[in-house]
């Protein structure tokens, strides 16, 4: 029977919208699989691909949605509430743009997603919610518009839509501090504290991860010394120039059907020596969902997911693996992308910060802790300088995180 979240005859019928490909992939498969579980112990048989299509209805890719809302630009969406998951990655007008005039043939459009995406719901005569789930720091691609985009297009465009947002908006990590201004004269805008998630479902052992991870790489080192004795006993991190031990230590820390894998930066090229290739491609639903006997899942630690893969998920422990495109020096962070046969240096603004969210990523996916390698490198490889990752090491022993 249908539930009346996908129930079309419902008013309760909801879609949950991601523009993370792996995300969905995953999310639709595990519910799959486990609704074919579920009907199983009750005695019902279902095939997988019935279980299959119950799910999509309900988890899909933004742009399907999207391409849907473009089909028939009068027709509303038979949803009544739409839940963006990483609302912050909508694309901006310029993205937006280009993609709809480079894959869909459509010129001139003149409006970014978040826009658009509220002009779908907008069609509807009686009523709509739309949910926007939001991360700080997390835009990690070009043309991601954080969540002040969605503020600015209901002042542009929706002056009678009702907003409902959280203070905590106001922190420098989401970006939207000065689009927050604008609302000061909006008369339909609540502010409630408790759509603010303060507590990490995700790093359960402590709500504190990810407030240590932002001060390390802010580079407020005091900070992050102090913070770390309040969580390490329950939540530990470690540090280790040796990738062998890493792994044994991921395998040792891991319990039952605990899993554990290696994440790396999407730029991390000179990881290859250590049979650690960015560029061949991991299955996310094999990764995070096969068991310990496939080789294509995280169990294995030989696949590696990029912040890419795993944004908007976790595993229980994780490796991260830190190259040299992100390199702490005495002026700061520094930021590197291989081209060819050489690290060239990042100047674009917008880049860097997204080199940076992608570290951000990286290091808060562990559900219970984590094993931090950066590499010795390579006194006869120049693109793997030991002065690439030095400086590194010694800052993130600097900050209390004990070595292997």
């Amino acid at each position: 029977m249908a539930t009346e979240y996908n129930d079309p005859a419902s008013e309760l019928h909801s879609v949950f919208l991601s523009g993370n490909g792996p995300l969905v992939a995953i999310l639709r498969e595990a519910l799959a699989r486990d609704t074919v579980k579920r009907e199983r112990a009750r005695g019902r048989r279902m095939k997988k691909s019935e279980a299959t299509a119950r799910v999509k209805s309900f988890i899909q890719n933004v742009h399907h949605f999207r391409d849907e809302c473009l089909r028939d630009q009068a027709r509303p969406p038979v949803d009544h509430v739409a839940i963006f998951d990483e609302a912050q990655r909508a694309w901006n007008l310029k993205q937006t743009a280009s993609f709809m005039h480079r894959k869909k043939r459509v010129p001139n459009f003149k409006t970014s997603e978040p826009e658009f995406l509220i002009s779908c719901m907008d069609r509807r005569d009686d009523w709509a919610v739309i949910v926007c789930l939001v991360g700080g720091g997390q835009e990690i691609n070009t043309g991601e518009a954080g969540i002040g985009e969605w503020i600015e297009a209901l002042q542009r465009t929706f002056p009678d839509w009702k907003l409902y947002i959280s203070s905590a908006l106001t922190d420098s990590e989401y970006g939207a501090g000065e689009v927050l201004d604008t609302l000061k004269d909006r008369p339909n805008v609540g502010y409630v504290d408790s759509l603010h998630l303060s507590v990490s479902v995700r790093s359960f052992r402590s709500e504190k991860v990810a407030a240590f991870v932002k001060t390390v790489l802010d580079l407020e080192a005091d900070r992050a010394r102090g913070m770390l004795p309040e969580f390490s006993a329950r939540y530990p991190i470690v540090l280790t120039r040796d990738l062998e031990r890493a792994r044994q230590w991921l395998r040792q820390q891991a319990r039952g059907s605990e899993r554990y894998g290696i994440v790396v930066s999407s730029q991390a090229e000179r990881l290859k020596p250590y049979a650690l290739d960015v560029r061949t491609p991991v299955n996310p639903v094999k990764w995070f969902l096969d068991g310990k006997d496939d080789v294509r899942s995280s169990y294995y630690l030989e696949d590696v997911a990029t912040e890419f893969d795993v944004q908007g998920l976790e595993l229980d422990w994780t490796c991260v693996c830190w190259d040299g495109d992100f390199r702490h020096t005495g002026s700061g962070w520094q930021h590197y992308s291989f081209r060819g046969t050489k690290w060239q240096r990042i100047k674009q603004a917008e880049r860097r910060n997204y080199l940076k969210n992608a570290y951000r990523v990286l290091l808060t996916r562990a559900r219970q802790g984590m094993v931090i390698f950066v590499p010795g490198g390579s006194d006869t490889d120049p693109t793997r300088d030991p002065a690439y990752y030095d400086s590194t090491f010694s800052y993130l022993r600097s900050v209390g995180i004990p070595v292997l």
